[in-house]
């Protein structure tokens, strides 16, 4: 086949807040399993769905939708800064075809993104621009938030646009599962912290620092058994993907963005990125191909439940 899928969580912890060293070994074993098939695969694009966390998105102006025809990574945590490789043509393209088909897709022409795009680009592929990709981005954190079912409608309209193009693609979803990090919401900040999630673009070394130190105190807490953040579900996790396993989208349009919070976790919502990605890659495969889940563990000290689902090697 010409597509394959990719569902990868992410985690800007990893390095910095780690479980035991089996369970770091055995993540890293499944990326290491994920990125030889990627490389075997050879994409000659990346369709990458992904959120971001404030850092390259804010609330000065929020789309519930955005490409990128030309993106930066800020370089958070431990990913690398510097721009992606995108087909500029092609993401207009895109753009162009997703508005077509009825989505309010906005477009940017200097998307910063953060590790939430960075991550999977380097472990799936060893770099930011080892290949071309476009790179998709849904709102994840900032209410009012889109449903699983417009999610899937805007990965099934990339999709059916992808069916011209004349590449070996790799669609990848990068994000959740459950967790409930400190993610701060406007109408509980403090004002500071509300301008910050406003307007706070290209912060100096010294205050992402610190905001990162946050973060990774937090979750230092929480796998010591704190209980100021919400408890991740891996009874939640592993009924979700196998709704995505089996592609059945009445199930994951049924999801509500409500539920999705109580059961999940407010940075929940990131599992959208799988299901626009498994609605584009079905879209562009034709209904063909089968998915598989590969991985799944709940990992405190990355708050996150982590898994990876892909299509068929």
């Amino acid at each position: 086949m010409r597509q394959r899928l990719v569902c990868l969580s992410h985690t800007p912890l990893k390095g910095h807040v780690d479980p035991l060293p089996a369970v770091v070994a055995e993540v890293a074993g499944t990326v290491a399993m994920l990125r030889a098939e990627v490389e075997r695969f050879a994409p000659e694009l990346i369709v990458l769905f992904a959120p971001d966390h404030y850092n390259g998105f804010f609330l000065d102006l929020m789309p519930q939708f955005c490409i990128g025809v030309a993106a930066t990574s800020v370089g958070d945590y431990s990913t690398s800064p510097g721009p992606l490789d995108i087909p500029r043509a092609l993401a207009e393209d895109c753009a162009a075809a997703v508005v077509a088909n009825g989505i309010d897709l906005a477009v940017s022409w200097r998307m910063q993104v953060d590790h939430g795009f960075a991550q999977p680009l380097e472990e799936l592929t060893g770099g930011l621009a080892r290949h071309p990709v476009l790179p998709l981005f849904i709102n994840s954190v900032a209410p009012p938030l889109v449903d699983f079912k417009r999610a899937r409608e805007f990965g099934a309209a990339v999709g059916r646009f992808l069916r011209g193009v004349e590449r070996r693609v790799l669609v990848v979803g990068s994000g959740g599962l459950s967790h409930n990090p400190p993610v701060p919401q406007l109408r509980t900040a403090a004002p500071e912290v509300a301008e910050r999630i406003i307007a706070g673009r290209n912060p100096t070394p010294e205050a992402r620092a610190a905001r990162q130190q946050r973060t990774i105190d937090a979750a230092r807490a929480f796998a010591a058994g704190s209980n100021e953040l919400r408890a991740l579900n891996p009874d939640w996790d592993r009924r979700f993907m196998r709704h995505i396993e089996t592609r059945d989208w009445p199930a994951l349009d049924a999801y509500r963005n409500d539920d999705i919070t109580a059961d999940g976790g407010a940075s929940a919502h990131e599992v959208k990125t799988w299901v626009a990605a498994a609605a584009a890659f079905d879209a562009l495969a034709g209904g063909r191909g089968e998915l598989a889940s590969r991985y799944y563990r709940a990992i405190p000290e990355w708050v996150a439940g982590f898994g990876a689902l892909t299509s068929a090697p």
